[in-house]
């Protein structure tokens, strides 16, 4: 079990990421705070006084827009899940509809700056009318109902904590059961297995000799809901003995 590519573009966009606005016909890059509410739409968090306001100019004004979100590994080494770019029509919000917005922008990312919105900063929405998954070398597009129905994953926002905890304080129990799994020897601790990347559906696992490093995936054999779900699944595992 992995994720779809619909997930995945979904995660990159949920608004953990940094993000890059390109404006249709107008050069150059925007870089912009953005979050998505519970539908998949794309929130923009913008200054009043920045470019890219001045670019998307006033509430009653559709503009053409593409999100560019590139995956950041969280440890040296671990591959990218790539990069998500996400395109449609952001409009300006006011009123009850800027002060939702900001609730939903805020379960993402709280953030005061949303205290400001409608005098310092504005927000803008869009729904995402094509998606694309951009990953070695190979671009892919993704149905954008496909998209919308998808959920971001729960544990890449914490997956550099949950890495460095199992691998701190739960080194030795995790390594022998990754041999297990992995039907592996014990070895050289350079050798020894170790976790690169976890998401809601398994763990990409290297292994082997320096250069010569194996990857492989170990599915959790279902969903899971959360970090909570996580710690109950490798209690067991890392609490035996």
């Amino acid at each position: 079990m992995r994720p779809s590519p619909a997930e995945i573009v979904r995660t990159l966009v949920a608004g953990r990421l940094p993000g890059l606005v390109h404006l249709a016909c107008r050069p150059g890059l925007h870089h912009a705070r953005h979050a998505t509410d519970p539908e998949g739409r794309v929130l923009l968090l913008v200054p009043v006084v920045s470019d890219l306001a001045a670019a998307l100019g006033a509430e009653d004004r559709a503009v053409a827009v593409v999100l560019d979100v590139l995956d950041l590994p969280p440890a040296a080494g671990a591959p990218s899940l790539g990069r998500a770019l996400v395109s449609g029509w952001a409009r300006r919000l006011a009123g009850d509809e800027a002060r939702a917005a900001a609730v939903d922008f805020a379960t993402v990312e709280p953030t005061g700056d949303l205290l400001d919105v409608g005098t310092r900063f504005r927000l803008f929405r869009f729904e995402v009318a094509e998606a694309r998954w951009h990953r070695a070398g190979e671009l892919r597009r993704v149905d954008p109902q496909a998209y919308a129905e998808a959920e971001p994953d729960p544990l890449h926002p914490v997956e550099a904590e949950l890495l460095a905890e199992l691998g701190e304080d739960h080194a030795s129990r995790l390594t022998d059961y990754l041999c297990r799994q992995l039907g592996l020897a014990a070895g050289p601790a350079e050798h020894a297995p170790r976790v690169e990347r976890i998401d809601r559906y398994g763990m990409l696992v290297t292994f082997g000799r320096p250069g010569a490093r194996r990857r492989a995936r170990l599915a959790f054999g279902r969903r899971l809901a959360g970090r909570a779900e996580l710690t109950r699944l490798l209690h067991p595992v890392l609490r035996a003995g």
